[in-house]
């Protein structure tokens, strides 16, 4: 039996404070234009991994921008792949397993270290980190490369955070972009995931 579903994404809980909002428009966007058949099999093809937690709650493990950009397109539907059911735990021994799975990131917009009871309880809850959209979009672009490593694009999103201003992503994006790739191939970033020199 196959651990992919189609769950309604009303249902779905974050394990992370925080989303970039450039980047979910930018993929709500690239949902708009597919349609029908090319749309199902689009979201078929990437399922969100989730976990069954307590009170039969659905939890996203990645790709919150994905579930976040099907809820803003109104779409009721999505296909998720169950990882694990931990809907047995109680909650405080769920966040506890989660965390050492590395399944959860409570870290807010300015990269300070929350409590789990902090994560927002639903998808449209999510706060804005421009500097992830900077993270994804130099990844994009080749800055760095993706990897398997837990919350890569967090810990990119972190080194930008000190090297880049709020102001400079708000006035000028796709230069920010620039100057974050060229960051990104400095020295100071070679212990980083998916450096590249």
């Amino acid at each position: 039996m196959s651990n992919i579903h189609e769950i309604e994404v009303h249902r779905l809980h974050p394990t992370q404070i925080t989303v970039g909002m450039i980047e979910v428009q930018e993929k709500r966007k690239a949902l708009a234009i597919l349609k029908n058949h090319a749309l199902r099999d689009f979201l078929q093809s990437h399922p969100i991994p989730a976990v069954e937690g307590p009170d039969n709650k659905l939890y996203i493990t990645d790709h919150h921008h994905l579930g976040r950009a099907l809820l803003d397109q109104g779409l009721p539907t999505g296909f998720f792949l169950i990882e694990a059911d931990l809907s047995h735990l109680s909650l405080d021994a769920f966040w506890s397993e989660m965390d050492k799975l590395k399944w959860v990131h409570p870290y807010d917009e300015n990269g300070i270290l929350k409590s789990f009871l902090d994560i927002p309880n639903h998808l449209t809850h999510l706060l804005d980190d421009p500097y992830r959209s900077l993270a994804g979009y130099v990844r994009n672009i080749g800055g760095y490369h993706k990897t398997d490593a837990a919350f890569s694009e967090f810990l990119w999103a972190d080194f930008f955070r000190s090297r880049i201003t709020l102001t400079e992503i708000n006035t000028n994006f796709d230069s920010t972009v620039q100057k974050g790739a060229e960051l990104a191939h400095g020295s100071d970033a070679k212990t980083l995931p998916g450096y590249t020199s």
